[in-house]
């Protein structure tokens, strides 16, 4: 009886979290054509296995996520060739197991202790709980069962991988990295003010802190409600475009350690207090939490009330009808975007934070899944996507036909995405304990200089709470050394 009163207040819990009872949105089949049908199966029989060999065809593959990249459900969505290949090729279906974000975790958890886990979800190092501390509690298993590093198609992620690696075991697939964020604008706005187009002024190495301050400065007025700055991601820009983060990850030990007394570091935090001083940041009186039209993407870029929103470029892979009415005018080029400006006092690099977090970036595989193979048949197809030539054009051709992408937007993705593999910097704060959560995230993190107010300058915020973050780095390093 207490097994069963268990087991109930498990599906309850399950019912809340996940979502079921709500109306669930139903995928929609869009094809291709004739002629990239073919292409894409041509060019798969070379690089991937054979559809009678392949461990995981012929199977049905749960997805667990507040976001379905795979299967589409308007019109206006281009085709995920990575995921048609899984169907077609390995007649193979997809489920999907709708949560929202800030309940994931718990929600997993959930569908765990029920022993109802789903077989995969998103991957990544700063947007899901997944590594370390969740591996760690055992909510998720190590991918290398299933994943050969030694095959051309994976070998060249290994190095990636070996960020997400406990007791010598990987935890995570790794089939691409992106540009964490960018710098998006309208460019008829940017021409009606009489600045400078971002993009053109990193095509001349002339996209710095110094322009884009300035820029926000002249932008912004408060009376106006017009402020250069809005959205999560511009708290840490300035240190993520010095091409620093508060804490590293040293895969040779795998231990964490502190980067807070980085010069660049301080430098970008002084530049983003300066904003915030200066009234260039968004916010609702005092409330500096605020974004604009409750939290909106991209709202007050279209109006010309917010100059720059920084952003995932992955973000306008969406219909055209979504994105225009809050942007701009994708089809007349409003819509642009450009990398992080560079720290003129910096090495000369521009850098962006490397993220597993795209729509085509990483997966882990929960514990006790169903169908770990079929999991990791779903992976290779989307790595197939993401480096074969054939699908690779297929892919671009349907961003400009469908999504309306011009060719600068091409050309720009294409530049910020080398520049993230070029110059790595990885944000690793996806999924630390607690306490060193909330100080990373807002006791030393940007947010608590610009939005929590906790102190006036960075010298202030980091004497505040240096001897509190090391206390927790080191909890988590021995944490991590047990479970080796």
């Amino acid at each position: 009886m207490k097994r069963f009163i268990a087991i109930s207040l498990c599906l309850l819990m399950i019912v809340a979290l996940v979502g079921c009872g709500s109306k669930k949105r139903q995928p929609i089949e869009l094809t291709l054509s004739t002629e990239d049908a073919e292409a894409i199966l041509n060019a798969a029989g070379v690089r991937l296995p054979d559809a009678a060999e392949a461990a995981g065809a012929n199977t049905t593959v749960q997805w667990f996520g507040w976001g379905d990249p795979f299967q589409n459900y308007d019109e206006g969505e281009i085709v995920n060739t990575g995921f048609w290949t899984f169907k077609e090729k390995y007649n193979c279906t997809l489920e999907y197991i709708e949560t929202t974000y800030e309940q994931h975790t718990d929600a997993l958890a959930a569908l765990i202790t029920a022993a109802t886990p789903p077989d995969c979800m998103t991957g990544g190092s700063n947007a899901t709980a997944i590594f370390p501390m969740n591996c760690i509690k055992g909510m998720f298993q190590p991918v290398d069962p299933w994943i050969n590093f030694d095959d051309p198609l994976w070998a060249p992620t290994k190095d990636m991988a070996d960020y997400f690696t406990l007791g010598g075991k990987h935890y995570q697939i790794v089939m691409d990295t992106a540009p964490a964020n960018v710098v998006v604008y309208n460019r008829r706005v940017i021409d009606e003010y009489g600045y400078d187009d971002p993009a053109e002024l990193y095509l001349n190495d002339d996209w710095t802190w110094d322009k884009f301050y300035n820029m926000c400065l002249d932008f912004s007025d408060a009376d106006a409600n017009r402020f250069a700055l809005d959205g999560w991601a511009y708290t840490g820009m300035f240190m993520e475009a010095a091409g620093q983060q508060m804490l590293y990850l040293d895969i040779e030990t795998n231990r964490y350690y502190s980067n807070v007394d980085s010069p660049e570091i301080e430098r970008g935090m002084n530049y983003l207090t300066d904003l915030q001083k200066n009234d260039c940041t968004y916010h609702e009186g005092t409330n500096r939490w605020a974004l604009r039209n409750n939290g909106t993407f991209g709202a007050g870029i279209k109006e010309g009330d917010c100059l720059f929103y920084v952003i995932g470029e992955s973000f306008f892979q969406a219909p055209v009808d979504e994105i225009s009415a809050v942007w701009g005018d994708i089809a007349n080029g409003e819509i642009m975007f450009a990398p992080l400006p560079r720290d003129e006092q910096g090495d000369g690099n521009y850098y962006i934070s490397t993220s597993f977090d795209d729509i085509k970036g990483a997966i882990g595989i929960i514990s006790g899944a169903e169908n770990p193979e079929g999991a990791a048949l779903l992976a290779a197809c989307v790595r197939f996507k993401v480096i074969d030539p054939t699908v690779i054009a297929i892919d671009r051709r349907q961003l400009q036909e469908k999504y309306l992408w011009s060719d600068d937007m091409i050309e720009m993705s294409e530049i910020c995405a080398e520049i993230a593999k070029k110059n790595v910097v990885i944000d690793v704060t996806g999924n630390l304990p607690d306490q060193l959560q909330n100080i990373v995230r807002t006791g030393l993190g940007a947010d608590g200089l610009v939005r929590v107010n906790e102190a006036t300058s960075w010298a202030q915020l980091k004497e505040k709470n240096l001897e509190s973050f090391q206390y927790y780095l080191d909890d988590l390093n021995a944490e991590m050394a047990r479970f080796d």
